[in-house]
């Protein structure tokens, strides 16, 4: 008897639940700060290295594509930092019911995006 399986896999036809969002963007925020260590360290080694530098660096820095890279980065900060606090709690077998994981999973999401957004207003 031969199974019926499916030719191909339609990634744009699945829903994924919001714990499942949330360990892929906590995944991604995680790839996203390591590679953007570079450019952190490289702002953070010119900026203190003379007076005259520094001022330099801020004028990069207050360019607004590079706030909103520094924004993106905060909020991938902001919510690696969040949804690895969730992932300790469900390593300790803390929150693992289904409802209380989604709630915990749009907690993640609303916190972390509501800090971006506080940060961000008070840093632009």
């Amino acid at each position: 008897m031969q199974k019926q399986r499916p030719k191909h896999l339609d990634l744009m036809t699945i829903r994924l639940p919001v714990p499942g969002i949330v360990s892929i963007l906590h995944r991604v925020s995680g790839v996203a700060l390591f590679l953007s260590l570079p450019l952190l360290i490289y702002l953070l080694a010119g900026s203190l290295s003379s007076a005259e530098s520094f001022e330099s660096y801020r004028a990069v820095v207050a360019h607004p594509l590079m706030k909103l890279v520094l924004l993106g980065l905060m909020w991938a900060y902001l919510h690696h930092f969040c949804a690895g606090i969730r992932f300790l709690f469900l390593d300790i077998h803390k929150g693992l019911e289904l409802e209380t994981a989604r709630a915990t999973a749009k907690a993640v999401l609303g916190v972390s995006l509501a800090l971006t957004v506080v940060l961000g207003v008070f840093l632009w």
